[in-house]
């Protein structure tokens, strides 16, 4: 009898812990509508410092500020596989299939390429992004190594060692180039080409790396804040049931459809 009691208490127990920790799992994060903006797009690339949105419709990239636009167009380069808007100053456009990138000024027009081609060390690019110092990450696909470019100079430096896994997606930044391998690996190289690994994150579609070590992501059509100091997965709600890209800075998160994009105030634990 004691011991059909005792094991009783040690079931209603395990019930009870089991779901207060599958609740602590998912705890929802709730947003504060803030406006919404209607676009005609393929791919929204996001905004800058100063409020600019930077949006693709049929491969011309086009910067909207308030109800003024300018845009950029370049047909000799192909399609647009990247656009890079950390520098409001100077966007970085990357033409992967003519291992080129465009360098322009504020008002989308062109004041530089590079043809990478063209170097005295071989290099084919398959990922760029812009650093510090005015120079570029690059990861060249001869040798699977990161390196920097150096638009004053024209110069290339490798950093660190190849990489051995692959790139299933990358963010940049000025001191940071890092990466989700296909191993689901988070990996960081910095500047001076000190390598090293972050952990797992999930394998989902549509990540974004935050700063504190928290990630968002996809997930079955959900959107999921992950904090990786305390290995906790919050639900953002939202109203939207389909959406090509999330897209979070300065506690501002941005939802883009098919209809145009509406941003969110949102505040990360």
């Amino acid at each position: 009898m004691y011991f059909s009691i005792t094991m009783k208490y040690i079931l209603y127990l395990l019930v009870f812990l089991a779901s207060n920790f599958s609740f602590s799992q998912n705890d929802k994060l709730k947003l504060t509508k803030i406006d919404s903006i209607s676009i005609e797009a393929d791919a929204f690339i996001g905004y800058d410092g100063f409020g600019n949105y930077f949006y693709t419709k049929n491969n011309v990239i086009y910067k909207k500020a308030g109800t003024s636009s300018v845009q950029y167009q370049n047909l000799s380069l192909g399609k647009i596989t990247k656009v890079d808007i950390l520098n409001p100053l100077k966007v970085i456009v990357f033409y992967e299939g003519f291992n080129s990138v465009i360098v322009l000024d504020n008002q989308l027009n062109e004041i530089q390429k590079v043809d990478f081609s063209s170097l005295e060390t071989p290099v084919v690019a398959s990922a760029i992004g812009i650093s510090g110092q005015n120079k570029l990450w690059v990861f060249n696909t001869l040798n699977q190594q990161i390196g920097l470019y150096d638009l004053n100079t024209a110069t290339y430096q490798n950093l660190g060692m190849p990489i051995r896994d692959g790139i299933s997606y990358y963010q940049t930044d000025f001191n940071y180039f890092q990466w989700i391998d296909k191993q689901n690996q988070w990996n960081i190289c910095t500047i001076y080409g000190r390598i090293f690994q972050n952990g797992k994150v999930e394998n989902a579609t549509n990540l974004q790396l935050l700063p504190e070590n928290k990630v968002l992501f996809i997930d079955k059509e959900k959107l999921y804040l992950r904090d990786r100091n305390i290995d906790k997965r919050y639900q953002i709600e939202i109203v939207e049931k389909s959406f090509k890209k999330i897209y979070y800075k300065d506690q501002i998160l941005s939802i883009f459809t098919d209809k145009g994009i509406t941003n969110y105030k949102i505040i990360l634990p």
